[in-house]
């Protein structure tokens, strides 16, 4: 295989997860993967500000959430992100609510997850941690992790 043809197999892929998003473009969604986001941004313990930026501009150039405004993708991202470092225990639990809330729309479940191990995966070291909380999301999601190699 030619890096052509896995840099289009890369793109096909991020057309389809944008044609899945729009399918699910409803506050609900996008407050679930950005939960699933921040969980995943702060799955070690600590998120520096050079992470967050980082973190951002994934998100920034993630195709399937160009679905959304910007501003709200930020906005959201960045409450979880405020819940979860001011009291962890109170924000995953606003977090995994939010998530909760997709657990009877299977392909939304679904997408989330893919996009929640893009995020995990950004950096190129989708660790232990990272692995965890993503286990964690599929239960609450009401998905099998090992499906998602987990």
């Amino acid at each position: 295989m030619s890096l052509r043809d896995l840099m289009d197999g890369l793109k096909e892929k991020a057309n389809e997860l944008k044609t899945e998003a729009l399918k699910f473009k409803n506050k609900d969604f996008l407050q679930a993967a950005m939960a699933g986001s921040a969980l995943l941004a702060l799955a070690d313990g600590e998120i520096s500000p050079e992470e967050k930026r980082k973190m951002v501009k994934f998100i920034e150039n993630y195709e399937p959430l160009s679905v959304f405004k910007m501003t709200d993708i930020i906005g959201a991202f960045g409450e979880f992100v405020n819940q979860l470092e001011f009291d962890n225990d109170l924000g995953e639990a606003k977090a995994f609510e939010a998530i909760g809330k997709m657990k009877n729309n299977s392909q939304a479940a679904r997408l989330i997850m893919r996009l929640v191990i893009a995020i995990g995966a950004a950096d190129g070291d989708f660790d232990d941690h990272e692995k965890a909380m993503a286990r964690r999301i599929a239960i609450e999601l009401g998905l099998t992790a090992s499906e998602f190699e987990l």
